[in-house]
C-alpha cells in the first residue's frame, strides 16, 4: 500500500471508525501541548514531567492507531 492508499485509508477510518478518531483528536491535543511545552525557556520540573509523559501517551496512541492501519489494511488484502 503507497502513501496516497494509506493516507485515504486514514481518512477513511477518521470518518467511518469512532475509536480510531478518538484517538487521532487524542494525538492531536498531546501534540498541541507539546509544543506549548517546548516553547517555554525554562520549564519547571512539572513541565518536564508532563513532557515526558505527554510523549509516552502519544507514542502510545500511535501505536494504536499504527494497530488499526495494519488490521485495516490486512482485511482489505485478504477481499
Amino acid at each position: 500500500m503507497d502513501f496516497s492508499e494509506t493516507e485515504a485509508l486514514k481518512q477513511h477510518l477518521l470518518s467511518n471508525n469512532p475509536a480510531f478518531a478518538q484517538l487521532v483528536e487524542e494525538h492531536r491535543n498531546y501534540e498541541e501541548r507539546l509544543t506549548q511545552l517546548a516553547a517555554l525557556h525554562y520549564p519547571s520540573a512539572e513541565e518536564q514531567i508532563e513532557e515526558s509523559t505527554l510523549k509516552k501517551k502519544k507514542l502510545y496512541l500511535k501505536d494504536q492507531m499504527e494497530s488499526i492501519l495494519r488490521q485495516f489494511k490486512q482485511q482489505a488484502a485478504g477481499r
